[in-house]
């Protein structure tokens, strides 16, 4: 008796066995699941660095995305989008590439081709045709007073790097930050090379691929009206307008901004 006890104590842990999944099993499976989430792929614009995507990856992270933000050599457009190509190139999956002022022209130019690129996002940025400029887009309706805060320094081959006066930089560019984040924004911002704004764009990936756009209210770089005329250009799914907010809308406002990338997603 005490024998066909054990047989059957050893029958029914077999087959639980059998239909419960290992610890190791269960492991993989969760694994599987996380990598179905698109890698989130943040390009900064001029007079700002990858930092400045901070908030927002905070929030992408903890819902469960992976996330890049790739230092922009803010070069040139075609040089820009063939790094940002590269980048792209290296990683495995669904992507959502979301790009910020001139983040969105080179963005817009890297992503065409990829099969990976699911979804573009521009966050009060450029969504240029082809044959257009950063300068000409941002001057097609009244409102950016860009121009006039801006220095140059020489760097020999006949062209200059620009950056935003530090005095200048919280009203410009970041006036709904926090001056002392600001400041620290502004001492280090990191400088566009004249002929990046310039250059006319290629042909854009957002022909084919969905758009989705956060729009600033109060941005004194690229005037809404230029926004919200881009977007609709676009066919964009989504348009979230975030008023009173300044051409920094994602450091101010890294929520919105979140949330309109984690729409994108899906």
């Amino acid at each position: 008796m005490r024998v066909r006890k054990v047989f059957a104590v050893l029958g029914t842990l077999l087959a639980l066995a059998a239909v419960v999944p290992s610890g190791a099993g269960a492991a993989e499976e969760t694994e599987k699941q996380g990598a179905k989430k698109p890698t989130v792929v943040l390009v900064h614009g001029a007079f700002a660095d990858a930092s400045s995507w901070n908030g927002v990856v905070e929030r992408l992270q903890r819902k469960g995305f992976p996330v890049v933000a790739v230092a922009n050599p803010l070069r040139s457009v075609t040089g820009d989008a063939d790094y940002l190509r590269k980048v792209l190139a290296s990683i495995d999956g669904p992507i959502v590439l979301v790009g910020h002022s001139y983040g969105g022209m080179v963005g817009s130019q890297a992503a065409l081709g990829n099969p990976n690129v699911k979804s573009l996002v521009y966050v009060a940025a450029f969504a240029p045709e082809k044959g257009e400029s950063a300068l000409e887009l941002s001057n097609k309706f009244p409102g950016s007073t860009l121009g006039d805060t801006l220095s140059a320094i020489d760097i020999g081959d006949g062209s200059k790097d620009l950056t935003i006066q530090q005095d200048k930089y919280w009203q410009q560019f970041a006036a709904d930050v926090s001056r002392k984040d600001a400041t620290l924004a502004a001492a280090t911002q990191r400088p566009i090379n004249d002929t990046a704004l310039t250059e006319k764009a290629g042909e854009p990936a957002w022909h084919t691929i969905p758009s989705y756009f956060v729009v600033a209210g109060k941005d004194k770089n690229i005037p809404i009206a230029a926004q919200k005329w881009m977007a609709e250009r676009a066919h964009a799914r989504a348009v979230v307008e975030v008023r009173g907010a300044s051409h920094s809308v994602a450091v101010s406002q890294p929520d919105t901004v979140a949330d309109l990338i984690v729409r994108a997603a899906r």
